[in-house]
């Protein structure tokens, strides 16, 4: 398509990803847009990243560019660093091949066909025949401002329908992660997912079980804190893509109208709403959500079957849920250690007497440990709803109410109001 026949223009393209197409255009390289900027141009939406394609090899990408990183070891990618902005060049990938000439030039795959390392270059056509979704395989070209459609990217954005791109079982099992992008993109861009490739996830979805876990989190990030969150929920309960990756958690969802389902929605419409309105959010807050009724249930296993207070067995079923969780998609320290202040706030929230509503008042955490509780009055009601309450009150209180509210709760809780100090005399010594 030549440029008068589409809405793709450079007026859309950050500045950075435009040094790094002229660059690699005017060194004799080929140079395109691909991917997910020229899909949302053409979406009418503000493209978040920009993609680059080339027939430059890695090594000569990193020779044109000294903010130049090479990452990746399934295929070799070149970021070029502008400050907090990162410009992703890809060398144009081609077919398998099965020879013994070099590890560097072929495939590798599982036993399950998951790519293991895919660093084979080809051409323009070649790696257009690689991409996962047909919106996805369009190329801006810098050289004269056309875009090329190889894969009937257009028609799919105007029937509003996700397509995978070759064989989606194959497609599937080369890399288990497209089906939780097929979800991500359906929720995202409203669309659906076509019939012949939404057949196999429900079947290939423990696959998702080979994926690594430290990929996973970036991938949930991606899922659940874009915006978009209660609708790719909804849609990875319905492809059975949840419970692989909440294994703890998806047994306490069965029943639509659970406390546990109505929580999760919750708290995923209140993060949408945040993110959609400009707000802060932390990975943090909905890790802690998505975990904390199976750590409610551990602890309440080891009460009964251990004889435990709850206060150890709080602590025991608090790690052991992590480590669970860890094991699935891991979770870096910076957040788990987040999480598990969110947690144990909750049980020192009730207690409120003396000094130490004000200590909690100032706690790091206890703005998000507040939020925490307010969800699940919400959705719990009683005790839970009325101390969430009381907090929301203590925290818009001056200090003379504070402190009335403070004597109130002494007098509603029977505890007797507390009794001036006598001095005491220091005794004699018995000898002189």
């Amino acid at each position: 398509m030549p440029r008068a026949e589409h809405s793709v223009s450079r007026d859309s393209m950050s500045e950075n990803a435009l040094k790094v197409l002229y660059r690699l255009h005017n060194s004799g390289y080929k140079a395109y847009l691909v991917g997910g900027c020229v899909r949302d141009v053409l979406l009418g939406k503000e493209p978040k990243d920009f993609d680059v394609t080339t027939d430059a090899t890695p090594e000569q990408i990193k020779g044109l560019f000294r903010n130049c990183r090479l990452i990746g070891r399934r295929f070799r990618l070149a970021h070029i660093v502008f400050g907090r902005e990162i410009i992703e060049v890809a060398t144009f990938r081609g077919h398998h091949e099965n020879n013994d000439e070099g590890e560097s030039k072929v495939s590798k795959q599982s036993d399950h066909g998951q790519l293991l390392r895919d660093n084979v270059f080809g051409s323009i056509g070649e790696d257009a025949q690689r991409r996962d979704f047909t919106i996805n395989a369009m190329y801006y070209n810098i050289a004269d401002y056309s875009i090329s459609d190889f894969a009937g990217g257009m028609q799919a954005i105007k029937d509003k329908q996700i397509k995978l791109i070759g064989d989606p079982e194959t497609r599937y099992r080369e890399d288990p992660v497209r089906m939780l992008r097929a979800v991500r993109f359906a929720a995202k861009l409203d669309m659906n997912i076509s019939e012949e490739s939404a057949e196999p996830i429900k079947r290939l979805a423990p696959l998702m079980a080979n994926i690594p876990a430290a990929r996973l989190f970036e991938e949930i990030l991606k899922l659940l804190l874009a915006g978009q969150g209660l609708a790719t929920y909804k849609l990875l309960t319905e492809f059975h893509l949840f419970e692989p990756l909440f294994p703890q958690l998806a047994p306490l969802l069965l029943q639509a109208d659970s406390r546990e389902n109505r929580f999760v929605e919750q708290v995923l419409t209140n993060t949408d709403n945040r993110i959609n309105t400009g707000q802060r959010v932390t990975p943090a807050f909905i890790f802690a959500a998505l975990m904390w009724y199976p750590l409610e249930e551990r602890c309440q296993e080891l009460m009964v079957e251990g004889g435990l207070n709850h206060f150890d067995a709080f602590n025991l079923a608090l790690n052991d849920v992590m480590h669970r969780q860890i094991q699935r998609i891991m979770i870096p320290k910076r957040f788990s250690s987040a999480i598990r202040e969110i947690w144990q706030l909750q049980n020192r929230l009730p207690k409120r007497y003396g000094r130490r509503a004000y200590q909690l008042l100032e706690h790091p955490k206890f703005r998000a440990a507040y939020d925490f509780l307010l969800l699940r009055g919400q959705i719990e009601g009683g005790d839970l709803f009325e101390l969430a309450q009381w907090w929301t009150d203590f925290q818009d209180a001056d200090e003379e109410q504070r402190k009335t509210m403070l004597e109130a709760l002494r007098v509603q809780e029977g505890a007797l109001a507390r009794r001036p100090r006598r001095n005491r005399k220091k005794p004699k010594p018995k000898y002189d």
